[in-house]
């Protein structure tokens, strides 16, 4: 765990609004690395405070508590990530991280707050947010997280040993390089959405995503 001493006694209180009357973060960037650090860090109820009002509502502190602690090298993957934008923050206030990973941002009363996305790490909200938990998953062989993305007609007889099999199996090879493929292509890949359908290119190949009951999931490989 990495700790700032004595400057963050001073500089961590007023980031988050404790104790300070001035220099508070008011742009994007300042309150991505606040963020940032708290979850580096292990501090759960400070970057919990740095979530909008939407996101609050979604999940409560006890559930970001325990999302912190059940995934503590996504949680820190994520800190880093966060820290290293590839490009500054625009007018939408959407930062994307070297993998992919994209970080919203609201203003709420003249202050910027992390939007929800930076609380699921295996969001599936978004056609976009779906590939880059698959691929996340992937990554660190949860297959168990892995089966969230099986559409319901494709679930039966498969379970997370099976999908471990067929990732590290005879086929290994070929696997690796769908997710290089995906991995290279999250950053600037286009997603077409028709109704509860989606499709994103990828290598010379695409995918194909299929939303039910409002989760986007991975239908097939072409």
């Amino acid at each position: 765990m990495r700790k700032v001493v004595a400057a963050a006694l001073l500089v961590l209180p007023c980031a988050f609004g404790i104790g300070c009357s001035a220099a508070k973060p008011e742009g994007p960037d300042a309150v991505l690395r606040a963020y940032a650090r708290a979850l580096d860090e292990g501090r759960a109820e400070d970057a919990y405070r740095m979530l909008s009002e939407e996101a609050r509502r979604g999940v409560s502190l006890e559930a970001f508590k325990r999302m912190m602690k059940d995934n503590p090298e996504e949680v820190r993957e994520i800190a880093r990530a966060l820290e290293r934008p590839t490009a500054p923050p625009v007018v939408t206030a959407t930062v994307t991280g070297p993998g992919g990973q994209e970080l919203e941002l609201v203003l709420e009363n003249g202050r910027w707050k992390v939007e929800a996305t930076a609380v699921d790490l295996y969001a599936q909200d978004t056609p976009r947010h779906a590939v880059q938990g698959f691929v996340r998953a992937l990554e660190r062989k949860r297959y168990d997280v892995l089966m969230r993305y099986v559409p319901d007609a494709h679930r039966e007889g498969l379970d997370p040993a099976k999908l471990k099999g067929a990732w590290e199996g005879h086929d290994k090879e070929e696997m690796m390089q769908v997710l290089s493929a995906l991995k290279q292509a999250l950053p600037t890949a286009q997603f077409e959405e028709t109704g509860d359908r989606a499709a994103m290119a990828y290598g010379a190949g695409t995918m194909q995503l299929v939303r039910e009951r409002g989760l986007w999931k991975i239908e097939e490989f072409d």
